[in-house]
């Protein structure tokens, strides 16, 4: 059984930073996608970042949103993945899910590409 925790959403104002991590857990894998995803109600799940855990120095791809602003790294002996948010817009209010898939062809943004899910944290940015 695989399991995903997340952590450190919270409220900030615009043009601050928060810090999310992300736990996998139970039966997996040293290689696999690791993934944030970000959702507003009415609208469609989107991927924000990934990274693949079975490179040395990590493979990493961001959508153009938050390009230059977030920053993933991870420990593979932990299992932990972090997205670092620096200038946060109010755009970027939303919840974020944590994902993991073990067996990736390559690692993507596209949420059906993903098999185990956190709960969510929540992250809000006023203006």
């Amino acid at each position: 059984q695989v399991q995903v925790a997340e952590s450190g959403g919270g409220t900030v104002q615009a043009g601050g930073s928060l810090r999310l991590s992300c736990t996998g857990s139970g039966y997996i894998y040293r290689a696999m996608c690791m993934a944030w995803f970000r959702q507003i109600p009415g609208k469609e799940r989107e991927g924000v970042a990934t990274v693949y855990t079975g490179s040395p120095s990590g493979m990493t791809s961001y959508s153009d949103s938050v390009k230059g602003r977030f920053t993933l790294s991870f420990d593979i002996d932990t299992k932990t993945v972090s997205l670092q948010m620096n200038n946060l817009k109010p755009e970027d209010t939303a919840m974020y899910y944590c994902a993991l898939e073990l067996h990736p062809a390559r690692c993507t943004l596209t949420p059906g590409d993903y098999e185990h899910w956190g709960q969510g944290t929540q992250v809000t940015v006023s203006s």
